[in-house]
């Protein structure tokens, strides 16, 4: 293979269902990681949650980053390109440090008898091969579905930390946030610290770190915020107190959380990883993460265009609460593709009311809903506004983009697969 196309479209053809394909289980890669002989030569951060994973993954990059070391992050999905998955010292790798890493993967899953590894699988041990490779001196890796059985699960974190816990993939990880919850423990590890940001955690991911005898640290019980109105101040339960902290970056009332869950891990990884107020300052202010509740700037005549990666009933009911803050418009202009295995109904029933126009887009299959499924919710629900469907989030997008003028607002949302047709057709138009 001679490019990093050629070697996606191999990573595709492992699986029957390409990248939609998702097999829960650690054999396989294990099998793999020891053929590769990866080792584990720095502190390592695992993230897992249901919402609030990327961002707190960019706080944590950030702050290191700032700190003077030099970081790896692997991250999913991407928006525009893989590159966007792996990256150093906050920059996406190149094609051909991802080409030699898929290289030396395909190598050794052929030596250990020709594993069928899923993409998610393939990709997460050429993460690892790049920042070994780069000789990184602390990794961040975040969590594909649940925890115990993925794949990034198979390296043992010197912290682990769970964000928020909400149902999504139910068919994988259960129908109850105590079996979610249970799932998400999972990457939990025996004394080490284990941190879950959850206001209200599930009773089964406190039992399951007191069984394994996880150092467990509790939102609200063990670490903190306390948010001003231009400021906010972070604590623990070491004494440690942080004051004057800016307002992180990235909008949204759950963001001071993150932030929080981000600043608990650095300080029970003080000893190994000291990172100054400086840094701390700088990573909390100097970071971008493209589609979560993105702002784009506004030319002269134009609409407000709002982009979200929100799917599930947690993340849009943030998104909605995000829209309530802003000033108001003359019309909000929803344009909205979703995978068909989410909880459609209750994510659309935050919006209820609040959408003026609602431009349906469908995804592509097997995963994807067709725009007729999202029309029916809206009818069925009676969510509000009126009704139009599109056979992709491009089409949907650039008739919004005619149709809204400068006192309107587009809100893009959905999907990762929606927020990125959205920037491509934008990008085409120049």
């Amino acid at each position: 293979m001679n490019s990093l196309a050629d070697w996606l479209v191999h990573l595709e053809n492992l699986h029957p269902k390409g990248q939609a394909g998702i097999v829960l289980g650690l054999e396989r890669v294990a099998r793999v990681k020891d053929a590769l002989q990866q080792t584990q030569r720095c502190p390592l951060i695992v993230v897992g949650g249901t919402n609030g994973k990327g961002s707190t993954c960019a706080y944590l990059e950030a702050i290191y980053a700032f700190a003077g070391y030099r970081v790896g992050c692997y991250t999913s999905p991407h928006l525009l390109e893989y590159n966007e998955r792996v990256r150093i010292d906050r920059a996406p790798v190149d094609d051909e440090t991802l080409c030699r890493a898929f290289a030396r993967v395909e190598a050794a899953r052929q030596a250990a008898g020709g594993v069928a590894l899923t993409y998610f699988e393939f990709g997460t041990l050429a993460a690892w091969e790049v920042f070994a490779a780069c000789a990184v001196e602390v990794l961040i890796l975040e969590v594909g579905l649940g925890g115990r059985l993925d794949a990034v699960n198979v390296y043992d974190a010197d912290c682990a930390l769970v964000t928020a816990i909400a149902l999504d993939h139910t068919e994988w990880l259960g129908t109850t946030r105590e079996a979610i919850g249970f799932e998400k423990a999972g990457i939990y590890r025996p004394g080490k610290p284990a941190i879950c940001a959850d206001p209200e955690p599930p009773q089964s991911l406190i039992d399951q770190a007191a069984a394994i005898g996880a150092d467990l640290h509790l939102l609200g019980r063990d670490f903190g915020a306390v948010a001003e109105a231009a400021q906010w101040t972070f604590w623990a339960r070491n004494g440690a107190r942080r004051s004057a902290l800016p307002r992180p970056a990235l909008p949204g009332a759950c963001q001071v959380r993150n932030a929080a869950a981000a600043l608990a891990v650095v300080e029970l990884l003080a000893d190994r990883l000291p990172a100054p107020a400086p840094a701390i300052h700088r990573g909390l202010v100097e970071i971008d993460l493209p589609g979560r509740f993105q702002i784009l700037p506004r030319r002269p005549g134009s609409p407000v265009i709002i982009l979200d990666v929100a799917h599930n009933p947690q993340a849009v009911a943030t998104l909605a609460g995000n829209l309530a803050m802003m000033d108001p418009c003359a019309q909000t202009i929803a344009v909205v593709g979703m995978l068909a295995d989410k909880d459609i109904a209750g994510a659309l029933a935050a919006l209820e009311g609040k959408i003026d126009i609602w431009l349906l887009a469908g995804l592509a299959p097997p995963r994807g809903a067709p725009a007729s499924l999202l029309a029916a919710v809206v009818a069925e629900n009676r969510l509000g506004g009126s009704v139009e469907c599109f056979a992709s989030p491009a089409q949907a997008f650039t008739c919004a983009a005619k149709r809204a003028g400068e006192d309107d607002r587009i809100l893009v949302f959905g999907s990762f697969l929606t927020v990125a047709a959205a920037m491509r057709a934008m990008k085409a138009a120049g």
